[in-house]
């Protein structure tokens, strides 16, 4: 009987032990996330990560968002989250953006390309025409994601300022 109740104290102290450090690590990751940023950082970091979940072509996004978190010294995780968030809008913006980006460079509308016309093509044309396609999805894409972005920081940072942690590290800033 004293083996089972010495057993018990000690899984207990193993509980106790575990919760413990479990809510230690939460703290950490929580000062980790929030380290430095003020709410006009956060607010860009948002917007960028969300105008970048947005790329009209598949891949890219993650990338640009790696590239532009350690360049600009942004938070990667967070800039990452907003990317994941906005990717159902990527698949609901990419004929949009293929069509604003055909209507931007299109001089004649002979130059558009059926859909049709593209399954006759050779491949390496096929492959040349995807990629213009491509390029002039982007070029439509920076062009709303430019004013998109300067108006979800600035939407952003006026509603992150009234976060008590955030506003604390605004005041360090």
């Amino acid at each position: 009987m004293r083996e089972l109740t010495c057993a018990a104290i000690r899984t207990d102290s193993v509980t106790v032990n575990m919760r413990k450090s479990l809510s230690s690590i939460n703290e950490k990751v929580a000062d980790w996330l929030l380290q430095g940023i003020s709410p006009r950082r956060l607010a860009l970091t948002i917007a960028l990560g969300f105008a970048f979940g947005c790329i009209p072509v598949v891949g890219v996004p993650t990338t640009m968002c790696v590239v532009v978190a350690l360049t600009a010294r942004l938070n990667l995780p967070v800039l990452q989250t907003a990317n994941y968030a906005a990717m159902p809008f990527q698949v609901m913006l990419m004929l949009p953006f293929f069509r604003m980006g055909g209507w931007l460079f299109a001089s004649s509308p002979n130059q558009r390309i059926k859909a049709e016309t593209l399954l006759h093509l050779s491949p390496m044309h096929l492959l040349t025409q995807l990629g213009s396609f491509a390029g002039h999805a982007m070029v439509a894409w920076l062009v709303i994601a430019v004013p998109a972005v300067t108006l979800m920081t600035f939407t952003l940072t006026m509603l992150l300022r009234r976060v008590p942690a955030l506003a604390a590290a605004e005041a360090c800033d």
